[in-house]
């Protein structure tokens, strides 16, 4: 693969983040840099694995792994006690699979084929988990403002973790709906294309080897990228809340992003939307709950699910237009430019939002 030279840029982050820990520019490029390569091992394990096991059960490992990365920099975050980061990342990385990586997939696949379907019931289902996420979200975010005085709360920790349960155990009954009592309802829409060529079949072993070696880098390099996030941001001139949107949820969800991305390429449009829309239901309700148990133990204080209306309203119309421009079961290259625009669009409001706005 002509992008693996790109693998010297992990010796090289390491060499810069032990040597000059200062140049934080240049530490979270060459870290962004060498994530790319990793993504796309990502990629290719997880197909050959989806291969095996159903587009179902591979969508949910690409973006159980891909996540890693999202989990390493939100726990790296919490210890430094930059909770707006944490939830900035949350909100960042949704954003990112649902408008930015199912955009450039429905563009590029689009490209390549004149129309592409997919299994418009499973769609639906991921639609209105998301949904139900944001009201869980919302709930204590609007207890926060309208009830909660300058210090947490008892009431407010108490509603913090009441949530955290409610979207646990409705995570762990997506599952058991997906892949024991319901398979069938994710299944493919329609034959879709292999793109395998004679001597390229992994077995089993290696895919899995190089699936777990692959989120392991990803999870190393997401860990440096973070430690200069912030520097790169006050050099650029850039907002915490933007960095953590925008440059840390782009970076940390590139795996699950260029899986997506390819599957739509290969015409395999079911698992690249169990990709981006999983990944989305993943990070909604099972890893901002578990933040929200870790920050017990790792952090300075309890994080809460409390996110401003800036946020709130970018992730709620986000869920909404991706549950409308995909909920038909078909794409196209036009729909993925809707989806960008979007993305685009709430990019430069956190961009110029000040610092200082209220939330």
């Amino acid at each position: 693969m002509t992008i693996n030279w790109l693998l010297i840029f992990i010796p090289v982050a390491v060499v810069l983040d032990h040597s000059w820990p200062h140049a934080h520019t240049w530490i979270f490029f060459a870290a962004s840099l060498a994530i790319v390569p990793i993504a796309s091992l990502i990629v290719h394990a997880t197909d050959h694995i989806a291969s095996r096991t159903g587009d179902a059960v591979g969508g949910l490992l690409n973006a159980t792994f891909g996540n890693a990365p999202e989990l390493i920099i939100a726990v790296v975050a919490l210890k430094a006690g930059l909770f707006d980061m944490v939830r900035a990342s949350l909100i960042g990385a949704i954003l990112a699979n649902l408008l930015l990586a199912l955009g450039v997939a429905f563009l590029l696949g689009g490209m390549r084929y004149h129309n592409q379907e997919y299994n418009a019931g499973a769609t639906r289902v991921y639609s209105s988990m998301m949904l139900i996420a944001v009201v869980s979200l919302v709930v204590p975010s609007a207890f926060n403002r309208f009830f909660s005085s300058e210090a947490t709360m008892r009431q407010e920790q108490l509603l913090n973790l009441g949530m955290v349960v409610v979207l646990l155990v409705g995570y762990g009954l997506y599952l058991l709906f997906m892949l024991k009592t319901h398979p069938e309802f994710f299944s493919v829409a329609s034959v879709q294309e292999e793109h395998y060529d004679e001597g390229e079949h992994w077995g089993m072993p290696r895919a899995v080897v190089s699936l777990i070696i692959a989120s392991v880098l990803a999870a190393w390099m997401s860990e440096i990228l973070v430690g200069a996030a912030e520097g790169t941001g006050k050099a650029l001139g850039m907002s915490q809340t933007f960095i953590g949107i925008v440059f840390l949820a782009i970076v940390g969800g590139a795996a699950e992003s260029g899986s997506a991305i390819a599957m739509a390429r290969k015409n395999k449009m079911d698992l690249s939307m169990g990709i981006a829309l999983g990944s989305c239901i993943q990070i909604a309700l099972f890893v901002a709950p578990m933040l929200v148990l870790l920050s017990y133990v790792i952090a300075p204080h309890p994080l809460e699910l409390s996110f401003g209306r800036a946020e709130m309203g970018s992730l709620f119309l986000a869920v909404l237009i991706g549950a409308i421009v995909s909920g038909d079961g078909r794409a196209n290259w036009y729909k993925g430019v809707q989806l960008i625009m979007v993305y685009v669009i709430m990019a430069f409001l956190f961009y110029f939002m000040p610092e200082t706005a209220p939330q």
